[in-house]
C-alpha cells in the first residue's frame, strides 16, 4: 500500500508543478490537462479551463504527490489539517530546501537546531501547503 497526496490548486497548478520542480527538484511523471479529457455532454469543458490540469503526478524524492487545478474557483487553495514533511540528508540540504520552499511563502518556525535533530523548521508555501522541513536524525559515533 501506499499514500499520496493529493493536492488542488485552484487553477494554479502549472505554477506550482514549476516550483516544486525548482525547490526540490521535482520531476514531472504525468500531466493530463481537461482539453485531454473524453467529451462529457453532462460536463462540458469551458474554453478557458482547457488548459487547466485535470492530473498530474510528480515523483518528490520516493514520493509521488498528486495535483490538480481542482474546480479552478481561483485565489489560493485552504490546505489544512496535514503537513507535507521533507526529511534531508544533512544540515545544507534542509536549509536549502526550507529557504526554497519558503520563497513567496511564510515561516512558522524558522529553521533551526532542536533536540532531536541539527535542524528543523515549518513553512507555509506560497500555494497555502504547509510544510515541515527536518534533517535526519545521526546518531553520534563514539
Amino acid at each position: 500500500m501506499e499514500i499520496q497526496p493529493y493536492l488542488f490548486f485552484n487553477g494554479r497548478c502549472e505554477e506550482a508543478i514549476e516550483f516544486y520542480r525548482s525547490a526540490l527538484g521535482a520531476q514531472e511523471l504525468l500531466k493530463l490537462r481537461a482539453k485531454d479529457a473524453p467529451p462529457d455532454p453532462a460536463r462540458p469543458v469551458a474554453p478557458e479551463h482547457a488548459d487547466k490540469i485535470l492530473h498530474a503526478t510528480l515523483v518528490i524524492g520516493n514520493t509521488h504527490v498528486l495535483m490538480s487545478d481542482g474546480d479552478c474557483r481561483g485565489g489560493n487553495a485552504v490546505h489544512a489539517g496535514f503537513s507535507l514533511s521533507v526529511t534531508a540528508d544533512d544540515q545544507a540540504s534542509g536549509v536549502k530546501y526550507f529557504n526554497a520552499l519558503a520563497d513567496g511563502g511564510q515561516i512558522t518556525m524558522p529553521f533551526q537546531q532542536t533536540f532531536w535533530t541539527s535542524g528543523f523548521g515549518t513553512l507555509i508555501d506560497r500555494f497555502g501547503v504547509p510544510w515541515m522541513v527536518n534533517v535526519r536524525h545521526e546518531e553520534p559515533t563514539a
